[in-house]
């Protein structure tokens, strides 16, 4: 019986050791990155590669976004269509709970030029142009949308803020990543004429990165409590729960010794 205790003892062990190290390992990192939301930080950052990749997360730094501090397109002749989502990159891997009566706010810095206003005969614009428009998405689900008329050329901030609404209350984890779009549609009309003249502007976009273009979340401080993270049926997964791996490791080797035990007997 010593030896096959010490047998069941051996498999339990390479058994636990590494599984219970992983499961550490993946704590450690939910609760240390920065990139995902906590009791702390609750404002998510827009960020660009420069050329097709936007992502955004709640740290307030990327090294893999652009380095020159801004997304940019530029043309001469022509329209720009801007159409960018920052997906939240990695997922949301945490349930949030919005505050009752909160607001969502947020603050995007923009240089813009050119023309986008159709029918105002101040530009090239013919129908093909479009406002600059933010919306904000949970998951596949439309939380706000709004169309800003008051662009001006060059530099400024856009403001904006809307109130949480019952259906947006809950935001589940990976189902519901936060996505953030950003489009419009700018022309220009810059032709040369001569080898020294030109003729019209222009048209170009650029949103500033990181903190210059920021989304608040008024995410309530219940979303941090064991009991909202374990969801409606008060448990959270297997593999999260603290101990599980070695009250698991202890019930095969309890069972190990009590087989063997019977063998033991039934052998006598």
């Amino acid at each position: 019986m010593r030896r096959t205790a010490v047998i069941a003892l051996f498999l339990v062990a390479m058994l636990l050791v590494p599984v219970q190290a992983g499961d550490v390992t993946v704590q450690q990192e939910q609760q240390e990155d920065p990139r995902q939301p906590n009791a702390n930080n609750t404002t998510m950052y827009l960020y660009h590669d420069g050329y097709a990749d936007a992502w955004s997360h709640f740290n307030s730094s990327d090294e893999d976004s652009n380095a020159e501090g801004e997304f940019r397109e530029e043309k001469d002749n022509g329209v720009i269509n801007i159409n960018l989502r920052f997906r939240m990159k990695p997922d949301l891997n945490k349930q949030l709970l919005m505050e009752e009566n909160g607001e969502f706010r947020g603050n995007f810095k923009i240089d813009v030029g050119g023309d986008w206003t159709n029918g105002d005969n101040n530009g090239p614009c013919n129908n093909d142009c479009e406002n600059l428009t933010i919306t904000v998405f949970r998951g596949g689900a439309e939380v706000w949308s709004n169309e800003f008329t008051g662009i001006q050329q060059g530099e400024q901030h856009v403001p904006f803020a809307f109130a949480v609404t019952e259906d947006h209350m809950e935001w589940d984890g990976r189902d519901d990543n936060p996505i953030i779009e950003v489009t419009m549609k700018v022309k220009g009309d810059r032709q040369q004429t001569t080898i020294i003249t030109q003729t019209g502007n222009p048209a170009w976009f650029a949103i500033k990165l990181g903190e210059e273009s920021r989304f608040e979340m008024p995410v309530s401080e219940d979303s941090w409590t064991e009991e909202f993270q374990a969801g409606d049926d008060g448990m959270m997964d297997s593999e999260d729960t603290p101990g599980f791996t070695l009250v698991a490791a202890s019930a095969a080797l309890g069972m190990a010794l009590f087989v063997n035990q019977r063998r033991e007997i039934d052998d006598e």
